[in-house]
C-alpha cells in the first residue's frame, strides 16, 4: 500500500471533523479526558515511528483507565534516542507493530477528549498511522497543554512552556522522564493545574478552553465580556462605542454564539481587531426568524452607516439607465426614478456598472450616444459614430422621429418590461462577429457589457414582480415544527412572526396583518423599499420549503421576460471567471432554434 502524502497540521485544524467549536460544550469538570503521549524514533510523521503510547483516561480528578505499550517502529532506533529514553532496540523487538496496537488505542480514545502536550505532534504520528494502516481518524477534540499554558501562565511564573517545567510548577507527584506512560502521567498534573488557572479567566467549558487555547489578540480577550448574557435566538447585534454610537451591526440566527465567534483565534481581519478596541457593549435586537434579522441589519445599515460595515451602507446612491423623452431619446444615468412616463432600467450600484449595461445597449440597438438636445428643425453636425455607420445620424435628420422610435428606442422599452431577446441576440451577434475575427479581447468586453445588462433586466424584472403587489403572505416550517410567518407589501417586510410549534398558524398570522406596517405604492421597482430588501426576501420566498398562504393579486413574470436568459448568464459569468474565451454561450429564442457562440 502506498503510504499517504502527510502535512504538519496546527493546532486550529485539531480541534474537531469540521473545526469547529461547540458553543453548547460540556463543562470541563464532566469531561473525560484521555491525556496521550508519544515516544518516537524522531523522524516526521509517516505512518510509522512510534516507538511507545502512553495514555491515561480522566474525569473530574478521578483516573478511570491507563493504556499503555511499547511498539515496535519497524525501523532501526537511533542511538540519541535511546540515551533520551531509555528504550533500546532489544526492548522494542518483540513489541506488538503500530497496526495491531491502533484499534485498542482508538477504543481507549472513543468519545473522549485528546490531550496532549505539543498536541499536533502526537496526533501527526497517530493520524499518519491511522492514514498508512486504514483506520479512519475518529477527529477526537483536541486540547494542547502547552497551548494552554502560554495563555494562562506568564513569564514571571515559569521560564518556558515545556513538560518538565510545567510539571513542577504544579508539583506533579510523576517526574518526566520521556517515557510514555510517565510523560502521560505528569500531562495529567499539568492538566488539572491549568484548569484549575482558567478559572479565574471565567473558562469552565470545554469550548471555552479550546479558545482559550488559540492565538488571540489582546482586544478580543479584554472584550470576551460583551458576548455574555446574550440570546441564543435569530436577530441582529450590535457594536456600540463609549459614545453610543454603532460601530457595526451584523445578523444571525443565534446572536449569542455569532458574537462569540467575535472573541476567538477565527476571527483575523484588521477591521474587525479595530472595531472590537473601540466597542464598549452589543446590544442585541430579537427578531422573530432569520428573514426578519435580515431585513432590520439592513435597515440599520442603511440608517447609521456604521464606520466597520463595509456593504449595504448607502442604499440611496444607486443610480439608473433613463431612456430620456425626447424626438430622438438617448440614454442617460440618473440618480432618482422619477414617475414621468420615461423607461428606466436599474437600480445599479454605481455609475460604472450602468454605463457598462449602457454600451451593451449600444452594441444592440442604434441608441445614440451623444448629449446634445437635438431640434427637429435644424441639422446638428454628425459625429465619428455616424460615419462608422454605428448611428443613424438623427442629428443631420438621416432618420425619421418614428423610424428612429422603432429601431432604436422601441427594444430597449420592451427589453425592460418584456422580451429582451431581441437585444441579447444582436449583443450575441456581435460577440460572434469578434470571435471570428479571432479579436477575443474585444468579444471579452462585449461579454461584460452583456453580463452587466443581463443582470440588470432579470433583477428589474423580478423585483417589478413583487413590488407591484399590495400584499403577499407567506410561511415556511422553522426548525422547532412552528411557522415563520412573512407579510409583504410592495417588496417591503411590513411584519413578521413565529407560529409555536403544536399549534395553528391563523391566529398568528391573523395578527401579524393587524399589526403590519402600512406601504404606501410608489413608481419603479424599489419604491418601498431598497433592492437589497427586496431581493432578501425574493430568496427567502424561492425556498422550496416556503409556502404561500394568500396574495392580493397575482404574482407574474413577462412569460418571455429576462428571467429565461438565467442560464445565459450564469454560463458567461463563470467564463469570466475562469477566463477562458472557448467557453460556448447559448441562447435559444424558439424551442427549434439555437443558437451557439463562442466567446
Amino acid at each position: 500500500m502506498a503510504q499517504p502524502a502527510y502535512v504538519q497540521g496546527t493546532l486550529d485544524t485539531l480541534l474537531s471533523a469540521d473545526g469547529s467549536v461547540d458553543p453548547a460544550a460540556v463543562s470541563l469538570s464532566d469531561t473525560t479526558f484521555v491525556v496521550l503521549d508519544l515516544e518516537t524514533t524522531g523522524g516526521a510523521p509517516d505512518g510509522g515511528g512510534i516507538t511507545e503510547i502512553g495514555a491515561v483516561k480522566v474525569r473530574g480528578g478521578a483516573v478511570l483507565g491507563e493504556f499503555g505499550t511499547l511498539v515496535n517502529p519497524g525501523e532501526p532506533l537511533p542511538p540519541f534516542i535511546t540515551v533520551l529514553t531509555g528504550i533500546t532496540e532489544a526492548m522494542l523487538r518483540p513489541a506488538p507493530p503500530i497496526e495491531t496496537v491502533l484499534p485498542t488505542l482508538l477504543e481507549f480514545l472513543r468519545g473522549a477528549v485528546l490531550v496532549a502536550h505539543n498536541a499536533p505532534y502526537d496526533v501527526g504520528f497517530l493520524k499518519a498511522a491511522c492514514a498508512r494502516h486504514g483506520y479512519p481518524w475518529p477527529s477526537p477534540r483536541v486540547l494542547d497543554t502547552a497551548a494552554l499554558a502560554r495563555r494562562a501562565l506568564t513569564r514571571d511564573e515559569v521560564p518556558n512552556r515545556k513538560l518538565g517545567t510545567l510539571a513542577h510548577f504544579f508539583r506533579s507527584t510523576v517526574e518526566p522522564n520521556h517515557r510514555a506512560l510517565d510523560d502521560a502521567k505528569a500531562t495529567v498534573d499539568v492538566l488539572h493545574g491549568l484548569i484549575e488557572r482558567l478559572g479565574s479567566f471565567r473558562i469552565h467549558t470545554l469550548g471555552d478552553a479550546i479558545e482559550f487555547a488559540k492565538a488571540i489578540t489582546p482586544a478580543q480577550r479584554n472584550r470576551r465580556h460583551l458576548a455574555d448574557n446574550l440570546p441564543h435566538v435569530p436577530g441582529v447585534y450590535i457594536f456600540r462605542a463609549a459614545d453610543d454610537r454603532p460601530l457595526y451591526v451584523g445578523t444571525s440566527k443565534d446572536v449569542a454564539t455569532r458574537v462569540k465567534s467575535y472573541f476567538t483565534a477565527g476571527e483575523k481581519r484588521a477591521r474587525i481587531s479595530e472595531m472590537l478596541t473601540a466597542a464598549v457593549r452589543v446590544e442585541a435586537v430579537e427578531c422573530a426568524h432569520s428573514l426578519e434579522a435580515e431585513v432590520r441589519e439592513l435597515r440599520l445599515i442603511a440608517a447609521h452607516s456604521p464606520p466597520y460595515n463595509r456593504r449595504s451602507k448607502f442604499p440611496e446612491r444607486v443610480v439608473w439607465l433613463k431612456l430620456t423623452a425626447e424626438a430622438f431619446p438617448r440614454l442617460s444615468v440618473v440618480r432618482r426614478f422619477a414617475e414621468d412616463g420615461a423607461t428606466y432600467l436599474g437600480p445599479f450600484s454605481s455609475r460604472r456598472t450602468a454605463e457598462l449595461a449602457a454600451a451593451g445597449v449600444y452594441d444592440a440597438v442604434p441608441l445614440r450616444q451623444c448629449n446634445h438636445k437635438l431640434s427637429l428643425r435644424t441639422r446638428t453636425p454628425a459625429c465619428a459614430l455616424a460615419e462608422l455607420g454605428r448611428c443613424p445620424a438623427p442629428c443631420e435628420h438621416e432618420i425619421t422621429p418614428e423610424e428612429y422610435d422603432v429601431r432604436a428606442a422601441l427594444p430597449f422599452r420592451t427589453a425592460t418590461s418584456g422580451d429582451p431577446g431581441p437585444v441579447i441576440e444582436a449583443v450575441l451577434a456581435r460577440i460572434e462577429a469578434l470571435s471570428d475575427k479571432q479579436r477575443y479581447e474585444e468579444a471579452a468586453t462585449v461579454r461584460s457589457r452583456l453580463i452587466a445588462l443581463l443582470r440588470a433586466l432579470i433583477r428589474m424584472q423580478r423585483l417589478e414582480a413583487l413590488t407591484r403587489l399590495p400584499e403577499i403572505v407567506a410561511a415556511r416550517r422553522d426548525d422547532k415544527g412552528g411557522w415563520e410567518i412573512a407579510v409583504i407589501r410592495h417588496g417591503r417586510l411590513a411584519a413578521a412572526a413565529t407560529s409555536p410549534p403544536r399549534a395553528h398558524p391563523r391566529p398568528t398570522l391573523d395578527a401579524a396583518r393587524l399589526t403590519a406596517e402600512t406601504v404606501l405604492p410608489g413608481p419603479g421597482p424599489v419604491a418601498s423599499a431598497t433592492a437589497e430588501e427586496t431581493e432578501r426576501i425574493l430568496a427567502w420566498l424561492d425556498r422550496v420549503d416556503t409556502r404561500l398562504v394568500e396574495t392580493s393579486g397575482d404574482w407574474v413574470s413577462p412569460a418571455r421576460g429576462a428571467a429565461r436568459f438565467s442560464t445565459l448568464l450564469t454560463r458567461a459569468e463563470s467564463a469570466t471567471s475562469v477566463q477562458d474565451s472557448t467557453v460556448r454561450l447559448s441562447v435559444t429564442d424558439r424551442s427549434d432554434d439555437a443558437r451557439s457562440l463562442r466567446l
